[in-house]
């Protein structure tokens, strides 16, 4: 990856709808230059989705930060958990915790309903779930 690559993954960032044309003309590459680097970097891995943030206001999210049963790979219980509706992000960590979820919903509901089906996920031993009240 060069630093091409990485202002276009900067500019997709920012704003995932961002036209290949307006990219290319912001970096100095053509519309084709810029379509086929994004192909690539999907084929390969580095960019793993393309997703939308809603505000705060518009919705509800937490943080849930897990402690697994080391018998469980931590990249098994990722997956796992990341194929839970409402399950925005994982990130593998160290320290106290295993594994930081992001999740998202249209209201506190789902928030919690995702919460209690990662609770009972098989190798998840505990959670510490911290409720966002604003972000910017």
């Amino acid at each position: 990856m060069d630093d091409k690559d990485k202002q276009i993954i900067k500019f997709l960032k920012d704003d995932s709808r961002a036209g290949y044309g307006d990219i290319g003309a912001k970096i100095g590459l053509s519309e084709g230059a810029v379509r086929k680097r994004i192909k690539t970097l999907v084929d390969e891995g580095v960019i793993r989705k393309f997703t939308i943030e809603i505000d705060i206001a518009d919705g509800a999210q937490a943080i849930t930060m897990l402690t697994t049963n080391p018998a469980y790979p931590t990249q098994e219980m990722s997956k796992k958990i990341q194929a839970i509706p409402n399950v925005e992000t994982t990130y593998e960590v160290s320290g106290e915790y295993d594994v930081v979820v992001v999740i998202g919903g249209a209201n506190m509901a789902e928030v919690n309903e995702c919460i209690e089906k990662i609770r009972v996920v098989d190798g998840v031993m505990k959670t510490n779930t911290m409720i966002v009240l604003r972000s910017s």
